[in-house]
């Protein structure tokens, strides 16, 4: 076996821990500002950990050139997901008692740490999945974490880490690639940095520009910012209970549409347009397909719902949110589609299987996944008229490496077996069939909605707490793109 480094991972994983006490800070100022002392001492603990720890790893690290492998990448982008995780869940586990949680079990003594540590997972992997009720009992600041710490799983704390700190030289790429969702990752600048730089810049001005339109729409500038970090990072959590219906907003809600939808589209894409690339755009197959799933979704769904509401604009108003919600997996909801009719209900199911595009906040397993396999199964079926002929697979006009193919049939299976295997599990655990299916598909694909005892009127409050564990797991090995996290359960990894 090889040996394994130690100490250069560690010493990143720390400075990994200062970057999330970092994006804790506006939090914490928050809380000093409005008088949360609860809340003041609940962040003062991990920042100053963190930063304690940060320091030195920072100052021991200032003269080294940093070149990481894949085998370290892996290993290092899975382990900072899940002391991100653990460290963002910390503000809500020392709020204690003192905090009006409204849990389904009800603790007296405050929140459980295994529900801290699933509210901090799901918004770190932009789940948008919670455990809790009344949302609007709880501290701004703790609010304003949930959305900052949504908005920076969103793009990865990885990738943000890359932006920032140079010292990881060259080896950076092997953190993007374990961390960028997508079957083929790519640099779309010769520098690793400036690619990460160029992202974070569409990322930001996306969100700023959303935070404007959202407050001309009638919100609050603090509610504003907020679902502006949850939408564009494709998370779905709220300041309201009752999300974005609660502003009964027209021009909110198609904002919102809107930027779900632009949420899920490859973030390359963006890049390419403001190099004035705008073929690109158009060429561009995943995105197309992806827009026409969203448009034929939409379609069918407001002819559905035209009879329930008794007005065109209403229905498409409806069903345009509900499809970018579910297709983008940022998982918000304006009302109770489960009280839809059944062909309207089945089109959302069907869109909890594909998810947003590569390269995008957004999970699921991927638009350009299913349009290889869709690819694919048109070239088996020539190949049996015509069995000594060469197909290939064509994207953007290009013919694509075979072995990509390999690679989606590969990852979808493994998906598929992820997604049963926690059905089976949360079905011996009591929860009826139906919603451990759609719990399993809404965890593994970080959609956070579902249906049955998970729809758009429930959570996850009420599951027991090793389903809780299990499904913050799967949650992060989702938002890693599965290969990152399961490649370190196999021999060959620790072999190589």
């Amino acid at each position: 076996m090889r040996s394994i480094r130690i100490v250069e991972p560690f010493l990143i994983l720390l400075l990994f821990l200062g970057l999330v006490a970092c994006v804790m800070v506006p939090s914490f100022i928050f809380a000093l500002v409005r008088g949360e002392a609860v809340m003041v001492r609940a962040f003062a603990f991990p920042m100053g950990f963190a930063f304690a720890a940060a320091l030195p790893a920072l100052f021991l690290m200032r003269r080294r050139t940093l070149r990481l492998r894949p085998r370290d990448g892996f290993m290092l982008v899975f382990i900072t997901w899940v002391a991100a995780s653990f460290m963002g869940a910390l503000p809500f586990y020392l709020a204690g008692g003192e905090i009006p949680w409204d849990l389904a079990h009800n603790p007296a003594s405050g929140i459980s740490f295994t529900d801290a540590f699933f509210e901090s997972a799901c918004t770190f992997a932009t789940t948008g999945a919670t455990t809790l009720n009344n949302i609007e009992a709880l501290p701004r600041s703790l609010l304003l974490w949930r959305s900052m710490s949504h908005w920076a799983g969103g793009m990865g704390i990885v990738l943000l880490s890359v932006a920032l700190m140079p010292l990881l030289g060259v080896g950076g790429f092997q953190l993007i690639k374990a961390e960028v969702p997508g079957p083929e990752k790519e640099k779309i600048t010769p520098k690793v940095t400036a690619t990460a730089k160029l992202l974070w810049l569409v990322y930001c001005a996306l969100t700023l520009i959303l935070t404007l339109l959202f407050f001309i729409g009638g919100m609050d500038f603090f509610d504003a910012l907020c679902h502006a970090f949850t939408t564009m990072a494709s998370g779905g959590v709220s300041t309201k209970a009752q999300g974005f219906a609660s502003y009964h907003s027209a021009f909110i809600d198609g904002t919102a549409t809107v930027f779900m939808l632009l949420a899920g589209l490859n973030f390359n894409l963006y890049y390419r347009l403001l190099r004035g690339k705008f073929r690109d755009l158009i060429t561009n197959t995943e995105g197309r397909v992806y827009l026409l799933i969203f448009l034929v979704a939409s379609a069918a769904m407001s002819l559905t719902l035209i009879p329930k509401y008794g007005s065109a604009l209403t229905a498409v108003r409806y069903a345009t949110f509900e499809a970018a919600s579910i297709l983008s997996t940022t998982g918000t909801s304006l009302v109770d589609y489960e009280t839809w009719p059944g062909f309207a209900r089945m089109i959302l199911f069907c869109l909890m299987f594909i998810g947003g595009c590569s390269g995008s906040t957004a999970g699921g397993i991927k638009v350009i996944r299913h349009v290889v396999l869709f690819k694919q199964t048109g070239n088996e079926l020539r190949r049996t008229i015509f069995p000594r002929g060469i197909f290939s697979v064509q994207l953007n006009k290009k013919v694509g490496r075979r072995d990509v193919v390999y690679g989606v049939a590969g990852f979808v299976f493994l998906y598929m077996i992820i997604v049963m295997g926690t059905t089976l599990i949360s079905a011996a655990s009591g929860i009826d069939l139906f919603t451990s299916f759609s719990a399993a598909l809404s965890i593994t694909g970080n959609i956070g909605a579902g249906f049955g005892g998970v729809g758009s009127a429930g959570n996850f409050g009420a599951f027991p707490d090793h389903l809780k564990w299990l499904y913050s797991f799967v949650m992060i090995a989702g938002r890693l793109e599965l290969w990152t996290v399961f490649i370190l359960f196999t021999r060959e990894y620790w072999r190589s």
